[in-house]
């Protein structure tokens, strides 16, 4: 049998596991499945959210940017009850982490601002970018070892803001438009990602400056990245429909194309046992790439069609799954 073929049983396998588990029960939690080794929950959220990016949040929670409801979502794992948290005026929230004292950091398009709540307090602060930088179509944001967090705009900028000063510094990008997911590393470097510029970018700590590193395929789409524990990066190509691999210590890279006539792959995340997550839209999966064998081991169908799942992230045995097209969130657990 093929790795196609696999990969196909394995997605048709999934698919009628998820048509067969359909449930009511007195939470939001609407499916429940198996995917060989993977289970899977789905929570309905509220009807739309369009929830973008996802974090792990307090113990047993995670929080999702319901970006056309203007809020931050808390969903409770163990009752499947979910809240929102309007985050101000005008607010259209893309990506969120947690910062080590346990607030929420939200980069915030609508309010071209960054946003951190703080669940002890329910208190909300704004940081909004400077006036020579709107309308920044802010993406994604990391933390870099210093408490320093950095972030991305798609209109070609990238920045970063301290907590304590509450300084916000802006940068262009050298080749224009394109900044999307950024990442740190396990030695606390920042590299990002240009989708339309397509290419890979190592931010200078000290003076902001950045190394532009083209991947071997132009026009490749360079959307997401991750670092591995060896850190090794591990970047989405939405145009190529390849997962690409980066090693910052010798500077080569290697690629695999994902299954299927013309894949897209979207989000990128490498799990504590350094497997790698993707999203493949064509397909309506998330696949698990094992960089022992490169092979893709298993395909997690979206609830239903058209989930499009743009980002991933998880904790421990735990991975968390946000269906922007249909207002959901998957939870897989192995």
């Amino acid at each position: 049998m093929t790795r196609l073929s696999i990969l196909a049983a394995l997605v048709l396998a999934g698919t009628a596991a998820c048509a067969q588990a359909q449930e009511a029960t007195g939470d939001s939690t609407i499916a429940r499945a198996q995917v060989g080794d993977y289970h899977t929950r789905v929570f309905q959220l509220p009807r739309g959210s369009h929830p973008h990016d996802v974090a792990p949040g307090l113990a047993g929670q995670i929080w999702y940017t319901a970006q056309l409801q203007g809020a931050l979502g808390v969903v409770d794992i163990a009752t499947g009850q979910y809240r929102q948290i309007p985050l101000g005026q005008g607010s259209a929230p893309h990506g969120v982490i947690q910062a080590t004292d346990g607030t929420a950091w939200i980069t915030d398009g609508g309010q071209n601002a960054i946003v951190r709540y703080q669940p002890a307090s329910g208190a909300i602060d704004v940081w909004k970018l400077p006036a020579d930088a709107p309308n920044s179509n802010l993406n994604t944001a990391a933390f870099a070892h210093d408490g320093t967090l950095w972030f991305t705009g798609q209109t070609g900028i990238y920045g970063k803001v301290h907590p304590e000063t509450r300084e916000v510094t802006v940068w262009r990008d050298p080749e224009g438009r394109g900044p999307y997911g950024i990442d740190q590393t396990p030695t606390g470097e920042i590299w990002y990602v240009s989708l339309a510029g397509s290419h890979l970018s190592k931010v200078n700590l000290a003076d902001g400056t950045v190394t532009v590193i083209d991947p071997p395929d132009a026009n490749a789409g360079l959307r997401r990245v991750w670092a591995d524990s060896k850190g090794d990066l591990w970047i989405s190509g939405w145009n190529s429909g390849k997962l690409y691999r980066y090693r910052p210590a010798d500077g080569s890279w290697q690629s695999w194309k994902a299954p299927g006539d013309r894949p897209q792959v979207y989000a990128v995340y490498v799990d504590g046992r350094d497997k790698v997550w993707v999203t493949e839209w064509s397909s309506n999966n998330t696949l698990v790439f094992d960089p022992a064998t490169e092979q893709f081991v298993a395909a997690i169908p979206g609830s239903a069609p058209n989930a499009q799942v743009r980002q991933i992230l998880g904790r421990e045995n735990e991975i968390y799954l946000p269906e922007s097209g249909l207002d959901r969130l998957m939870l897989v657990t192995f």
